[in-house]
């Protein structure tokens, strides 16, 4: 009885191939994931820049008069 040949390369395991698999089909969909992150990114630090500056202006405003309302 003789023993299997021994193989020079392994057969990848299930899991291996499906990462292989989602590496191919998501490639596309992770690059448009981290873009849309990074604008939403961008897009939060201009706001939060705005608030600031609409912070400071409403701090230097002149205080607005009180009305009084007479019976």
């Amino acid at each position: 009885m003789q023993a299997a040949p021994v193989r020079a390369t392994a057969i990848p395991s299930f899991t291996t191939a499906l990462r292989a698999v989602e590496s191919l089909l998501m490639s596309g969909g992770q690059r448009t994931a981290r873009r849309n992150a990074w604008t939403s990114v961008l897009e939060d630090r201009r706001r939060a820049k705005d608030r600031v500056e609409a912070q400071r202006v409403l701090d230097q405003a002149p205080a607005a008069p009180t009305l009084t309302i007479r019976p």
